[in-house]
């Protein structure tokens, strides 16, 4: 298996067998030795792990290094519980990452995302594409320099490589954020969403 596949997979495996065992980053970091920030690059398809590190993780979610490395079918059926998420949080903005599907020559990211009333979101721009629907609330998001109104049930999608802002309309909105980006690309998320942090 190429390197690079070889992260994928282990990528892949280490969010599903979190999931399932309904583990955070932390616990796995305090587990496995392995720091927090490590950790999440390793499920983001980020970095070049050692064998230690794969014992570590082995060893800390109690399954054989081979169900580490060995792909996965895909499930018919992929049920995700909102309890034990990890929050990315900012002053504007909770996210929530609910799949994450890695395809041919790009990578989606889906988010249950909330924002607070009386805070902007800003971003500096990434690659990629943004698309975004409103389940609750209303919610001024777009292009920083000609945003968009969207009300309960409306989309927008736009090209994420322009800044862009998040910002509510009166009270706070509930959302679904769908992140679209080239493979050979790192998560923009933290990167390019500045103040945006892992809170647990």
């Amino acid at each position: 298996m190429a390197q690079v596949e070889a992260v994928r997979v282990l990528a892949a495996n280490l969010r599903a067998l979190r999931a399932e065992q309904a583990l955070s980053l932390s616990e796995v970091a305090r587990r496995s030795g392995i720091a927090k920030g490590t950790l999440s690059q390793l499920e983001s398809g980020v970095g070049n792990p050692t064998i230690q590190t794969v014992f570590s993780l082995s060893n800390a979610l109690q399954v054989p290094v081979s169900t580490l490395l060995t792909e996965r079918a895909e499930p018919d059926v992929v049920l995700v519980r909102s309890a034990g998420l990890e929050v990315l949080s900012s002053n504007a903005v909770d996210l929530r990452m609910l799949r994450r599907l890695d395809l041919t020559c790009s990578v989606l990211e889906v988010y249950d995302q909330r924002v607070r009333p009386g805070e902007v979101q800003h971003s500096y721009g990434h690659p990629g594409r943004e698309h975004v629907v409103v389940t609750e609330g209303k919610l001024r998001v777009g292009p920083a320099d000609a945003p968009y109104d969207l009300g309960p049930g409306d989309y927008v999608c736009f090209p994420a490589q322009l800044p862009h802002t998040y910002e509510t309309v009166g009270g706070p909105v509930t959302s679904v954020l769908l992140l679209e980006y080239p493979s050979e690309t790192d998560s923009p998320m933290l990167r390019h969403h500045p103040g945006l942090d892992q809170v647990r």
